[in-house]
């Protein structure tokens, strides 16, 4: 079904039946009656696929059809790929919730926040209990303001019903900027201890290193020189 509706979003060849197209390709493109690009798609052995027909004049490309909707298909599953899953959850309060309560919930309102969700907070009014709306209001203002640090609000409270609302969106994570000072630091660091591993593979003999190659060319020198000596 998912791949009908793939291919029914394009019109191929004979179903073309505007007076002239625009081809595009890799050289550029150029306006050319349709009956002209119908005969160069025959001559290439591919398809002529109009993949902007509200253009003026449409614009089609010079490709094989089947290769041409394996694309479209590969790319609609990357981008689907890409989209984030964000899920809405909800915090529950009575209109008289408990500090006890309120810290649990709004611990819970975080971790929702900080993994990319949306939170939808509410006090419920039961029976006459919606006499204290102005007491529920403020309340969610201070969930509100706890939450600051990982949540904007999208929308203030607002009644509904017996339900009084209020929206809150993750905030993005910033990244922190190093200062420049802190990247030379860091930088003389990196040069220091590369500087260190090559002093210290140059002393180790088992590396056949500098030091070790130097030590013994002396004792070899000094070994023929007390032979010329006897």
């Amino acid at each position: 079904m998912k791949n009908d509706k793939i291919k029914n979003q394009y019109r191929v060849n004979e179903q073309i039946r505007v007076r002239e197209v625009r081809i595009v390709g890799d050289n550029g493109s150029t306006v050319v009656p349709t009956r002209q690009a119908l005969d160069m798609a025959r001559e290439q052995g591919v398809d002529l696929v109009e993949i902007s027909p509200n253009a003026n004049p449409p614009v089609c490309r010079l490709i094989d059809y089947s290769k041409f909707l394996y694309q479209q298909k590969k790319r609609q599953k990357e981008m689907k790929a890409k989209q984030v899953k964000v899920e809405v959850k909800e915090i529950r309060f009575g209109p008289q919730t408990d500090e006890h309560d309120y810290q649990f919930k709004l611990k819970h309102a975080k971790e929702f926040l900080e993994e990319g969700n949306k939170v939808r907070a509410y006090v419920f009014f039961r029976g006459r209990s919606i006499l204290f709306k102005e007491q529920g209001e403020v309340l969610l203002l201070r969930f509100a303001n706890d939450l600051e640090e990982c949540g904007k609000v999208e929308s203030m409270p607002s009644l509904e019903g017996k339900k009084m609302f209020l929206y809150l969106a993750p905030k993005k994570a910033g990244v922190a900027k190093k200062s420049q000072q802190k990247r030379d630091n860091e930088r003389r660091e990196a040069e220091a201890k590369e500087a260190e591993r090559i002093i210290e593979e140059a002393e180790t003999p088992a590396n056949g290193g500098l030091l070790a190659n130097a030590k013994i060319s002396a004792d070899a020198l000094k070994k023929l020189t007390e032979e010329n000596e006897e």
